[in-house]
C-alpha cells in the first residue's frame, strides 16, 4: 500500500493504493480511516496521478464516473458485495438503505448494510454518499453529512425519496 495527499475544495483527502487498484480516498480524520501513516508516500504512482486527476475533473463539475481500477479487497465478502453495489447508483440520483438491501437480495440486513456503506474505503469513487436514509433523509456519512451534502449538490441529486430513489 502507498498513499499520496489530495487538496479536495472539501479539505484534505488521502489516497492509497495497492498494486491491484485503488484501494483508499478517504477525507483527512474521517471515521473508518486507517493509520496510514506506516504506509510509504508515493506522490508520483500513476494509479494515484490518475485518481488525483479525475477527483479534480469530479470537482470541477466535468467528471459524473471514475475510470480506476479497484482493490476493495480490505472488506469482507459482505463488505465487498455492498461496496460493488454502490457502483451502480449513477451520479445524480440516490437511493436508500433499505432499497439496496433488497437489490442486493438482503432485505432483511438493511442495518448491516448500513454498516458496510459506512465503512466504504473509497470515498466519491465508489458512491456511498448517494445513500439517504428513509424517505430522503441525510443520515450517516462518514466524512461528515456537510461533505454528503456538498457531494450531492455537486452532482445535482435531489434528496426527494419519490423522485430519485432507484428502485430493485
Amino acid at each position: 500500500m502507498v498513499r499520496c495527499a489530495f487538496a479536495s475544495p472539501l479539505g484534505p483527502m488521502t489516497l492509497a493504493a495497492t498494486d491491484k487498484g485503488l484501494a483508499g480516498v478517504w477525507f483527512d480524520g474521517q471515521k473508518h480511516m486507517p493509520d496510514t501513516s506506516a504506509w510509504p508516500v508515493q506522490a508520483d504512482h500513476p494509479l494515484l496521478l490518475q485518481t488525483q486527476a479525475e477527483l479534480a475533473e469530479y470537482f470541477a463539475g466535468r467528471r459524473k464516473a471514475f475510470d480506476l481500477p479497484l482493490d476493495l479487497n480490505q472488506g469482507t465478502v459482505f463488505q465487498q458485495q455492498v461496496w460493488q453495489a454502490l457502483l451502480q447508483i449513477p451520479a445524480g440520483q440516490t437511493t436508500a438503505y433499505g432499497s439496496l438491501a433488497t437489490r442486493m437480495g438482503r432485505a432483511a440486513a438493511v442495518r448491516a448494510v448500513g454498516a458496510a456503506v459506512g465503512r466504504n474505503p473509497i470515498s466519491i469513487v465508489v458512491p456511498c454518499h448517494r445513500v439517504l436514509g428513509a424517505n430522503g433523509a441525510l443520515t450517516g456519512y462518514a466524512g461528515g453529512l456537510e461533505r454528503k451534502t456538498a457531494l450531492l449538490e455537486l452532482e445535482a441529486a435531489e434528496t426527494s425519496e419519490a423522485a430519485t430513489t432507484i428502485t430493485p
